[in-house]
């Protein structure tokens, strides 16, 4: 019994000084490292710059082959080249396009509005000061100190693409399908109807509109309506519907002539040629010039034409088949240097 009474004082006594030693210790004092000089120290602070934000904000929708799918490609090899750059888009599908150019301001830097119905760019860019617009294929009535525009002489390659039909037609009539009946389309035909003139002045030029730019249906109706008038090629300016000018020209035996981009890998046998508009080039080009410091051309308007090479003829990639003679191919390369000297002018609708 005295055995069990002393070990069980001394095992109080143990515990107690346990107790004391640990009340002079703060509550919150740091542990020893288990391997002293190995301690983790901080991460320094990321050096990695912010990425500039751009929005390619399209008036429709992509997809189309041509203009709105050149300013994606355009917006793609950006993101590519330039890792400073977070290249985002924006499709509005005919719709809201004044709200949506408003999102996109409020979260990019550089905000790119493809197409004629941004018009309201005139009272918003105003809003956004610190944000830069660039309006491809229209200008604002006054310069607005943000925006840089961006309009294109395609009434001169579609000169161009006039003169190749006439050249190319053995019914002499040729045709023309536009999206609708506005100063920008009808940009295109009145310069195709002076190039075929200038081809002959017995050449017939006919013209019809979609009144849509998605359709194919009512591109192929249009076409054949054109066809039936003794059109023998066609030029497409319908963006997505102009797909069914194509159609209508595999079905019905005549060829057509493409839009914007090199479209003959479409349907190489009947896609004759292209009247180029280079707007991914253009917007790759304007934003580039902004990375790099060189802001003066906002607040201005840009015309990319034939003489700065935004503008001309494409006849598909190598290998592909060539309905177009070499002469004719080069009485057209004779008839662009004449339009970039100024010995002939072209009309136009702007």
């Amino acid at each position: 019994m005295k055995k069990v009474l002393a070990l069980v004082l001394v095992l109080m006594l143990t515990l107690g000084c346990f107790a004391a030693c640990n009340k002079d210790k703060p509550a919150d004092a740091t542990p020893a490292p288990e391997n002293p000089g190995t301690e983790a120290t901080p991460e320094p602070p990321s050096t990695e710059p912010d990425k500039t934000r751009v929005a390619i904000v399209v008036a429709g929708t992509f997809g189309d082959r041509s203009f709105y799918d050149s300013s994606k490609e355009g917006g793609e090899r950006l993101a590519k080249d330039f890792d400073t750059l977070d290249v985002k888009f924006v499709e509005c599908n005919n719709e809201n396009h004044t709200v949506r150019m408003q999102n996109a301001a409020a979260q990019a830097d550089i905000v790119v509005c493809v197409g004629w119905e941004f018009y309201d760019i005139e009272t918003v860019a105003p809003e956004f000061p610190d944000v830069k617009f660039i309006w491809i294929d229209n200008e604002t009535g006054a310069p607005v100190p943000n925006v840089l525009n961006i309009v294109y002489a395609q009434n001169e390659g579609s000169f161009l693409a006039g003169y190749i039909a006439a050249a190319m037609s053995k019914t002499g009539t040729v045709g023309a399908v536009g999206g609708e009946d506005s100063i920008t389309i009808n940009d295109f035909i009145v310069g195709y109807k002076q190039g075929a003139a200038y081809f002959s002045d017995a050449i017939k030029v006919e013209v019809n509109y979609t009144n849509d730019y998605d359709d194919p249906a009512k591109g192929k109706d249009c076409a054949k309506v054109l066809h039936d008038r003794g059109a023998d090629v066609i030029f497409q300016i319908a963006s997505k519907a102009g797909d069914g000018v194509f159609e209508a020209a595999q079905e019905g035996g005549f060829y057509a002539i493409g839009v914007d981009s090199d479209q003959k890998y479409i349907n190489d046998a009947v896609i004759i040629c292209s009247m180029k508009k280079e707007v991914g080039n253009s917007i790759y080009d304007a934003i580039a010039e902004i990375v790099s410091g060189d802001n003066s051309k906002l607040g201005t308007t840009w015309v990319a034409d034939m003489s700065n090479g935004y503008v001309g003829i494409g006849y598909g990639e190598e290998g592909s088949t060539q309905q177009v003679p070499d002469d004719v191919k080069a009485q057209v390369e004779q008839l662009q240097a004449k339009i970039v000297s100024g010995e002939i002018k072209v009309d136009t609708t702007r």
